[in-house]
């Protein structure tokens, strides 16, 4: 591929395992970044579009709100696709799953549309290979689809964060949906020197691709790339509505107002998120534009795209519902206006995590890391042990 993420090694297994046999007539293309979907493409009424949008290197939109939306337009949110082919690749580089000596075997966590399980097959033989998908449907599909490229691994339907036991120890385990919180189970079915690759990311936004290696039953490592995956169903993050903040009160409410010298725009890059989430835990956020409802009223998705274009006000939120705060931008302004209310101060909190990183020299994602153990998560910055802190 163009972009290098097909190594050599892999083209083989590329061209035996065509995506085109993992991708149903329906599909709804993505754009490079994973930030929104375009419209349906139907193979029985263009199967030349449907053919270049599945050999472009997108993301492609396989089902909508599990298994609900029937429609030809967009769903509310995308739940299950084929990834794209410079991030499905690149995983498996980070994997290493060349590495993997004769009889290792490979856990994946999302089957979806079978594509990565198949190369995974085609790799390690599918007896070898065991994929947890949580919807029968979409599970069904991917079994019919291994079948028609002459491939086999097990599929399991079931709960991801449990992995499967039965089929382990494993060398290789991999996730093909986002966590923020890699199960313990995980860690438990790979055996020492095995390693998990698996998208991470927090509540307040962001994410990149963690690659451990499992120790003792410790699984610790460095984040390679950012990311934008589907999150696993049982981690999905609950959104309170807007209107559980403020309590029918109009805002400022009791929100204490300050200033701050620090843009809000400056904190709503995808790297800046992933840091500011790192530091800042039970955090969520969106973008308030001119011309919106001030209540908050609807549902937060927290990727509003604080991109600085004009003037906003990014609101924060607590989980818990118990804090949240405010902060304006107005284009060329030198102090930016703020309100918080509740325990938390959130946006001190913010903006607390954005200087450490910054007097840190902005830092890229590949120096931040994951150690995951029994007791729990904790990050770090170049080096895991002292100066890590619970996530």
């Amino acid at each position: 591929m163009d972009a290098g993420a097909l190594a050599e090694d892999w083209l083989a297994a590329f061209r035996a395992v065509p995506r085109e046999l993992f991708v149903p007539d329906r599909i709804w293309p993505g754009v490079a970044d994973g930030s929104r979907q375009t419209a349906l493409v139907d193979r029985a009424k263009d199967p030349v579009a449907w053919r270049a949008a599945v050999y472009s290197d997108v993301p492609l939109t396989t089902q909508w709100d599990d298994g609900r939306h029937r429609g030809d337009g967009l769903g509310t949110r995308p739940t299950s696709s084929s990834s794209m082919p410079r991030m499905v690749f690149s995983m498996l580089a980070d994997l290493e799953v060349t590495a993997v000596r004769d009889g290792g075997r490979a856990l994946e966590i999302g089957t979806g549309t079978g594509w990565n399980a198949g190369l995974l097959a085609h790799r390690l033989g599918g007896g070898n290979v065991v994929s947890v998908e949580y919807d029968a449907t979409v599970a069904r599909a991917a079994v019919a689809n291994l079948r028609r490229a002459g491939l086999e691994a097990a599929v399991v339907v079931g709960d991801g964060r449990l992995g499967h036991g039965a089929g382990g120890p494993y060398s290789r385990t991999v996730a093909t949906c986002s966590v923020g919180d890699v199960p313990y189970d995980w860690v438990r079915q790979t055996e020492d020197g095995g390693i998990i690759v698996a998208p991470w990311g927090t509540e307040y936004g962001g994410e990149a691709v963690v690659r451990l290696i499992v120790a003792d039953g410790v699984a610790s490592g460095s984040f390679t790339r950012s990311s934008a995956f589907m999150r696993l169903r049982q981690q999905r993050l609950p959104r309170p509505p807007f209107a559980a903040y403020l309590r029918g009160r109009a805002w400022p409410a009791d929100g204490v107002r300050s200033t701050t010298s620090l843009s809000p725009a400056e904190t709503g890059g995808w790297l800046a998120q992933f840091v500011i989430g790192l530091r800042v835990p039970g955090v969520f956020w969106r973008a308030e534009r001119y011309g919106e409802k001030a209540d908050g009223a609807g549902e937060a998705d927290g990727t509003g795209g604080a991109d600085g274009g004009g003037a906003y006000t990014l609101w924060l939120y607590s989980a818990d519902t118990a804090s949240w705060a405010t902060a304006d931008v107005v284009p060329g302004a030198v102090e930016f206006a703020v309100v918080q209310s509740g325990p938390r101060a959130l946006w001190t909190e913010v903006e607390a995590a954005f200087r450490w990183w910054d007097r840190a020299g902005r830092p890229g994602f590949e120096r931040f890391g994951l150690t995951v153990g029994a007791d729990g998560q904790r990050a770090w910055l170049d080096r895991p042990g002292e100066g890590s802190w619970r996530v």
